[in-house]
């Protein structure tokens, strides 16, 4: 379990940026988004937005070091509203990252023999279903995302929709394709037509990265399964 919680700290440092320690004092990485899909106006203001949820969490960080924890109560508690505050702006900041990387290929293709395509009709029945389904959660997310995650509970992938940053997130899972489905990230360009933003992300989806995040999360099951090599 030790291993498997250092590939973890490791990848949420890895996509956060430079120092994230266990007082989460962190830096917002800058990302150049290579997509026509989305203006340069909606790109600049994706990175704001993980800027602003970094440099929250900074200051959650802060606070809580010096919360008093024997005032802690479940109404009208300081140390309570922080901890939520931390899981928000902590999961808005790594799954801004995580989109990003995986959005943006203007190539974009999946080859069959591909482990990330192997799996996806595995646990869906067939490539086509994963896609399917995928669109659907994208479509569900109110202010939120539609993600594809390992959980190493059911030993398997599968696609959930989270409201907000937090919400609906099971436990166990890992996320690997991360869809942004806040309204921010889809209205000044395609206005209500979330449908065509899905669908027009979708069409560059970064397979290489998500390939990465697939191996990365299957030798993470193996430990956690006790058989790693």
């Amino acid at each position: 379990m030790k291993d498997l919680n250092k590939k973890i700290m490791s990848e949420i440092k890895r996509s956060l940026g430079d120092n994230l320690d266990e007082a989460y004092v962190t830096q917002a990485k800058k990302y150049e988004l290579s997509t026509e899909l989305l203006s340069d106006k909606t790109k600049n203001s994706h990175q704001e937005i993980l800027e602003a949820h970094v440099e929250k969490l900074n200051e959650v960080s802060a606070f809580l070091d010096t919360a008093e924890r024997e005032l802690a109560d479940i109404n009208n508690s300081k140390l309570r509203s922080l901890k939520e505050d931390e899981v928000y702006n902590l999961n808005a900041s790594f799954l801004h990252a995580y989109y990003f990387e995986n959005i943006g290929d203007q190539h974009s293709v999946i080859n069959m023999d591909s482990i990330a395509f192997m799996r996806l009709e595995r646990d869906f029945g067939s490539f086509d279903n994963w896609q399917k389904d995928f669109i659907a959660c994208a479509l569900s997310s109110r202010n939120g995302w539609a993600i594809t995650v390992y959980n190493f509970f059911l030993n398997r992938y599968m696609n959930i929709v989270v409201d907000l940053h937090s919400n609906h997130v099971p436990f166990a899972s890992y996320p690997v394709i991360v869809l942004d489905c806040w309204e921010h990230a889809y209205y000044r360009d395609y206005l209500g037509d979330k449908r065509s933003y899905t669908f027009a992300m979708m069409k560059e989806l970064r397979w290489s990265r998500i390939e990465e995040r697939i191996k990365k999360v299957e030798a993470m099951a193996k430990v956690s399964q006790g058989k790693a090599q």
